[in-house]
């Protein structure tokens, strides 16, 4: 059964920034995406960015120049840097991970359980 475990939410100040990781455990053959969401209240679930096995990554346009996302595949990691938080910014922040988790078993999406992030001044 694989997990994935959110951390580094928080309360910040407007123009600040937070660090959220994303970590996966469990049987992994491998991991062919990562990526994270958020759901502000009253509001769909959006992306934010993702990033594949092989490095490449795309953002919402929102966040584009703000956030990065990284990966540490050998330790089946991802990472969200925020930078120039604003309170558009306030959400629940959710990790979504594409697992494959043997050879021959087919890839299926799994969700973090998310970890809420808050803009305020």
């Amino acid at each position: 059964q694989v997990q994935l475990v959110e951390s580094g939410g928080g309360l910040v100040q407007p123009g600040e920034s937070l660090r959220l990781s994303c970590a996966a455990s469990g049987t992994i053959f491998t991991i062919w995406s990562m990526g994270w969401y958020r759901q502000a209240p009253g509001k769909q679930r959006e992306l934010v960015a993702v990033a594949s096995g092989t490095g490449s990554s795309r953002y919402a346009d929102s966040v584009k120049g703000r956030f990065t996302i990284s990966r540490d595949n050998a330790k089946h990691t991802a990472y969200l840097q925020m930078g120039s938080l604003n309170v558009g910014d306030t959400a629940v922040y959710y990790c979504k991970a594409y697992v494959q988790v043997t050879s021959e078993a087919r890839p299926y999406d799994i969700w973090g359980q998310g970890t809420q992030v808050t803009v305020s001044s």
